[in-house]
């Protein structure tokens, strides 16, 4: 079906409620649904939004266009959980109905403000030349979860800026609020990240960009944070256009951080000793949000998808999911990535996995391990093989995780035969270099289409989409390269 701006944009009141249920079934009946990671219950799921603790539970709202699996009208829709692992959809929080945001409830984020959690957001608003103008907006949720909008704007789009100005997060730092914001400047084109402040959240000053490079990080800066990990602050943001001398990336755009020495939002300054890193080295993770719980720990989760890139499942009228919840600390100046201790409770009829696999041979190592399940691994060092996923009996398909621990260490990930292809100009494989020598460990998520791969303890992170064709056999199997010692465990997950 080929979208029109007409349809993309038709307030949601003038769609058929006939229709509403049907792609709703559709998506409900889809064989890629994933069903222990968030998925939408129709249409578009996109940026995750508004991440916080608020009256004994964690909350956290996300993109929606309910209508297609295209990028349309947006709205929010809010989830509530008890662990960061099961998560209770509670239906839509923000919908495009006022004068500033009516074109769309863009990304944002949420602060607790006493006992009531501040949602701040840019709204998205065209005028009948289709010019955009980005208004920065404002609501106050009770805790009965009843939303209530600010009548007025915040802030306006400034004028050192141009339109491509959005994703606000609110801090609040010795008594006074914060803003981070993506930002594409207006004289040179550059990707900023804009910083206001506000000693009541009524009255904003223009305090220009956040100091923290010198570097051109192209054309546009999305879904900025800041967060302190085991007391380092912490940048996580989208840069667009990224030189790849800066960072060697194949995504269509990257998600990246950077760890810094201090920062003072007084001043606007960041500063930092380290290069841009990549959050993520698999296929299919943006526009991340990430937050400090009230005892200081902090967590991220991800949008399992890419702009501007088509998937499968778009011909079944829905499209992405949210990632696991993850805890973040740093080690050895890297920021690792865990999966929160709550996924322990979905595992069942654990199955041990431990042998010796002769060269030049392949093993099954679980035979039928359905289509949610949890994988972990243990390869000593100086070995080097195949784990595949997702492997049919005829040895045909599968998702390849190619992995050496000798002196060339290094690990590759080759979605090439792993079913419905997709994003192939952005090519077929992600790599990272291992340490030499060492031992590999590997815990991996599966569900339905989704697969996340944590290696070393969440030294490295690799996320993406694997969409297996519909009469494949799915199995796990392992193929040695030079004699192969493996220790593991595989889990079943419950929904």
């Amino acid at each position: 079906m080929k979208w029109t701006r007409t349809q993309r944009y038709l307030p949601y009141s003038k769609w058929p409620t006939e229709y509403l249920k049907k792609i709703t079934r559709q998506t409900a009946d889809s064989a890629y649904r994933p069903l222990y990671h968030t998925a939408p219950t129709s249409g578009l799921l996109n940026d995750p939004n508004g991440f916080s603790y608020f009256n004994g539970k964690w909350h956290l709202f996300y993109q929606s266009f309910p209508y297609g699996p295209v990028h349309g009208l947006k709205s929010w829709v809010h989830l509530i959980s008890d662990d960061l692992v099961n998560w209770k959809d509670i239906g839509p929080a923000l919908l495009p109905d006022t004068p500033y945001d009516s074109q769309g409830v863009y990304s944002g984020s949420a602060h607790v403000i006493g006992e009531r959690l501040f949602l701040m957001y840019t709204g998205n608003v065209r005028d009948e030349n289709w010019q955009r103008h980005p208004y920065q907006n404002g609501a106050w949720m009770d805790q009965n979860n009843r939303i209530t909008k600010l009548p007025q704007p915040l802030f306006g789009q400034p004028q050192h800026t141009t339109d491509h100005f959005r994703d606000p997060q609110l801090l609040e730092k010795a008594g006074r609020y914060y803003v981070l914001l993506g930002a594409q400047n207006a004289a040179d084109k550059q990707g900023k990240i804009a910083l206001f402040a506000s000693d009541d959240l009524k009255n904003w000053q223009d305090c220009g960009y956040l100091n923290f490079t010198d570097q051109n990080l192209g054309y546009m800066i999305e879904c900025p944070n800041l967060i302190w990990v085991d007391h380092q602050p912490v940048l996580v943001f989208c840069p667009q256009g990224l030189d790849k001398k800066l960072l060697n990336y194949q995504n269509i755009y990257p998600n990246t951080y950077l760890i810094g020495k201090q920062c003072n939002l007084a001043d606007g300054s960041f500063t930092t000793d380290q290069s841009l890193t990549l959050l993520d080295h698999g296929f299919d993770v943006y526009a991340s949000q990430a937050f400090n719980a009230p005892d200081g720990q902090a967590y991220l989760v991800s949008w399992l998808g890419l702009p501007e890139i088509a998937y499968p499942t778009d011909q079944e009228n829905w499209a992405h999911c949210l990632s696991l919840v993850k805890k973040l600390t740093i080690k050895n100046n890297r920021l690792y990535q865990q999966p929160v201790a709550a996924i322990k409770q979905l595992r069942q009829n654990q199955q041990q996995l431990t042998g010796k696999l002769p060269a030049t041979s392949e093993t099954v190592l679980v035979k039928n391990p359905g289509k949610q399940y949890e994988l972990q691994l243990e390869i000593p060092a100086d070995q080097k093989g195949t784990l595949q996923l997702f492997r049919d009996s005829k040895q045909q398909q599968g998702f390849k995780i190619n992995f050496d621990t000798t002196q060339a260490a290094q690990l590759v990930l080759d979605r090439s035969q792993a079913g419905q292809q997709f994003a192939q100009a952005y090519g077929t494989t992600r790599q990272v270099d291992l340490t030499a020598q060492q031992p590999l460990t590997l815990d991996i998520f599966i569900d339905n289409s989704v697969c996340e791969v944590f290696v070393n303890g969440g030294e490295f992170v690799f996320s993406q989409r694997v969409f297996p064709l519909p009469a494949a056999t799915n199995e796990i199997t392992l193929e040695a390269a030079q004699e192969i010692i493996y220790n593991g465990r595989w889990w079943q997950l419950a929904n």
